[in-house]
């Protein structure tokens, strides 16, 4: 490990009892810093009233850290967006965002959209599907933003278990994504859960990056960061156990190619590799090819944004 990373692994990262509440809510008021959190949310009845409702109840009613839950639906053909809404969240649909650029299916592409329709200075991205969820999540990697201005962003590290045994969830992370980092991006080589769905991050930051709108989005996020903010502009934060709903292993398949596609298009932009990735799955004659594209389009950093630029303004 680089002495560059030994030392940030000092210095920037940190656990939940480092800052507590109240100092987090002094900072916040002395500042006048804002808080929005977001929710990219695709067919999550079962967990995303859940969390809505704690982040409300434990960081709106309780004490005033967040200044508005957006839960933005990339298309449920459940209930998500009512419940949801019942919770206590402004629900948001994906295709009514900046409708002259056709939404296109991924994460990513409802992350990006979601600038436009949030307001807070600092922005707090949390998965909908989380289990046994705590506002822990929120206070954590928030707190950073609110009390040291030379920080821009924030992710969560945790543990994540699989079918009961510790430290066994994150297969992509592990067998894709570290490393990619250790080879390509030394300097992110400690961050503990570069894929993690829970991070923060502050708006001026966030309008200047590109979006990949798929499952590259965060590990692209990372070394954009790095290469525009620095290493010392981002931290990770401790935040317990991350339970949640685990993929099959084709999916997690596909989500490690479109994560090595944004690497490469990373490493070296323009030099195109067949940008697909062909799984079996056994039919009635054997097993069948399935070919899937795992090219990631992006989408440009939102301060590009002709809307973004005439909001802002305003």
């Amino acid at each position: 490990m680089l002495k560059e990373v030994e030392h940030w692994l000092s210095t920037r990262s940190w656990s939940l009892t480092d800052r507590p509440l109240h100092k987090i809510l002094a900072a916040k008021h002395r500042t006048g810093q804002s808080v929005s959190v977001v929710l990219p949310a695709l067919n999550e009845e079962a967990t995303v009233g859940d969390i809505v409702a704690i982040i409300r109840h434990d960081l709106m009613q309780q004490v005033p850290l967040v200044d508005e839950i957006v839960v933005v639906d990339s298309g449920s053909t459940d209930r998500t967006s009512e419940v949801a809404a019942a919770a206590g969240a402004r629900v948001v649909h994906r295709d009514d965002i900046l409708p002259r650029i056709p939404a296109v299916p991924g994460k990513g592409e409802v992350l990006w959209r979601s600038l436009l329709v949030t307001s807070g200075d600092i922005v707090c991205f949390i998965d909908a599907d989380l289990k046994e969820f705590s506002s822990d999540f929120v206070t954590g990697i928030v707190g950073p933003l609110l009390t040291d201005p030379g920080v821009d962003l924030v992710k969560a590290m945790y543990d994540r278990p699989l079918a009961g045994a510790a430290g066994q969830g994150g297969r992509v992370t592990e067998l894709m994504a570290r490393p990619l980092l250790n080879m390509h991006w030394p300097q992110l080589a400690g961050f503990v859960q570069p894929l993690g769905g829970e991070y923060a991050a502050r708006r001026s930051l966030l309008e200047q990056l590109p979006f990949p709108v798929g499952y590259g989005v965060e590990l692209g996020m990372l070394v954009d960061a790095l290469h525009l903010v620095g290493l010392d502009a981002l931290a990770q934060v401790d935040v317990g156990v991350r339970k949640h709903r685990h993929q099959d292993g084709q999916a997690l398949g596909r989500m490690a190619a479109q994560i090595y596609r944004t690497a490469q298009l990373r490493l070296a932009r323009g030099h195109l590799i067949r940008p697909s990735l062909t799984q079996f799955e056994r039919g009635p004659e054997g097993f069948e090819p399935r070919t899937y594209s795992v090219d990631t389009e992006e989408r440009p950093p939102m301060a590009d944004i002709t809307e973004y630029q005439s909001r802002k303004v305003a």
